[in-house]
């Protein structure tokens, strides 16, 4: 069975960072498409970001650098460095993993 665990949200103030994580078991990350998505109140869910099986990873428009994701194969985990946080990166973020299985989702606020 498998099983996604997303850790590290919070409330952050605009320009502030934070690094989420996926934790998983049940599947091998390094040999999975794994994303993040996010989910927000009046929006459509979008894709944050991805990395593939050999490190290619794709992001959304909006990120514009301020992302970054990679993964740790010895402890099977994803990781979603998100700096320069603004109000409009406020949502819950979900972990994916091969376009199927995902996590509870870690909610992410950016307010003063």
């Amino acid at each position: 069975q498998v099983h996604l665990v997303e850790s590290g949200g919070g409330l952050v103030p605009p320009g502030g960072s934070l690094r989420l994580s996926c934790s998983a078991s049940g599947i091998n990350l390094e040999s999975s498409d794994t994303d993040w998505y996010r989910r927000n109140p009046g929006k459509q869910r979008e894709l944050v970001a991805r990395i593939g099986p050999l490190n290619r990873t794709i992001y959304g428009d909006f990120v514009k650098g301020r992302f970054a994701i990679s993964r740790n194969s010895a402890l099977n985990t994803v990781y979603l460095q998100m700096d320069d946080l603004t109000s409009e990166d406020t949502a819950i973020y979900f972990c994916v993993a091969n376009h199927f299985h995902w996590g509870q989702g870690t909610q992410v606020t950016v307010s003063s």
